[in-house]
């Protein structure tokens, strides 16, 4: 990654001139099971996903809800871990896909791996940034630190009940995108966004120049549409798990290719979607 520029930057440049938003789907290494993870990413990548957020299963996952708790719970049972992660974005860089891939984890199995180390082999493989919901910002330093050294970088989350003073912290570190958390409480699919993200997103907007994503509780693609105008990208996770987990295993990839495609056709807004 060092010499040519990251993959969320050339990602974000290139959605500002299609007026779209990102369309960006989580998935977790070794859920439903090692090689399933490993050939989702390819089947999203092929059916219009703008990036990906790849999950490392962590045996307390505090900002997430049941459904990728328990995605959780099944990939550890697998043996899932940092390592394996890092295996397969490289079987799917080795496919040809060039799409950005930003890897969330707690900091415990990042700090087992080494900082140094998993920043280097990140980049090698081509990992484009770290997504780290425990780690603070006054924490985040020495990582933040070995993210830069290797061309990476590092995803600062904000949330609606951070202070101005916190946004503009944020604004003055982030690099790549900011992850906005969408409500106050954990991961997991709801049936509407709350009445204040829009506020929250025009405080964040203030105060930092770095893309907006949105994250938590963005389940439908009605949700990814109202984005529009007001974030530069979309996570859905939990919406995506359930029907990864609810879903026969000779149906996955059919399903999953439908659901992408109609989540990414909402990212120019209501009056586009379906087109």
């Amino acid at each position: 990654m060092i010499g040519q520029q990251n993959r969320l930057d050339a990602t974000f440049a290139r959605l500002k001139q299609e007026g779209r938003l990102g369309f960006f789907p989580y998935l977790m290494a070794g859920y439903p099971d090692r090689e399933t993870s490993a050939r989702l990413l390819d089947v999203v990548a092929s059916a219009g996903a703008d990036g990906f957020e790849l999950g490392i299963p962590f045996s307390d996952p505090l900002a997430d809800g049941v459904t990728v708790q328990r995605a959780s719970t099944v990939a550890l049972a697998n043996g899932a871990c940092v390592a394996d992660a890092v295996d397969i974005v490289a079987e799917l860089r080795a496919k040809g896909h060039d799409l950005p891939i930003v890897m969330m984890s707690y900091v415990n199995p990042l700090l087992a791996y080494g900082f140094e180390k998993l920043c280097a082999d990140a980049a090698r493989v081509g990992i484009d940034g770290f997504i780290i919901p425990d780690l603070s910002i006054e924490e985040a330093v020495d990582f933040q630190a070995a993210c830069a050294a290797a061309g990476l970088h590092y995803v600062y989350l904000a949330a609606p009940t951070s202070t101005e003073d916190r946004l503009r912290a944020v604004g003055q570190r982030a690099g790549g995108m900011v992850y906005c958390v969408a409500l106050v409480g954990t991961t997991g699919a709801r049936t509407q966004l709350s009445d204040e993200l829009p506020q929250f997103l025009a405080r964040a907007r203030a105060a930092i120049s770095t893309p907006l994503v949105v994250g938590f509780g963005i389940s439908t693609p009605a949700h990814v549409a109202n984005l529009v105008g007001k974030a530069d990208g979309a996570i859905v996770a939990s919406a995506l798990v359930d029907v990864i987990e609810k879903t026969p295993p000779d149906q996955i990839d059919g399903v999953i290719t439908a659901l992408v495609k109609e989540f990414r056709s909402a990212t120019r807004g209501a009056a586009r979607a379906g087109r």
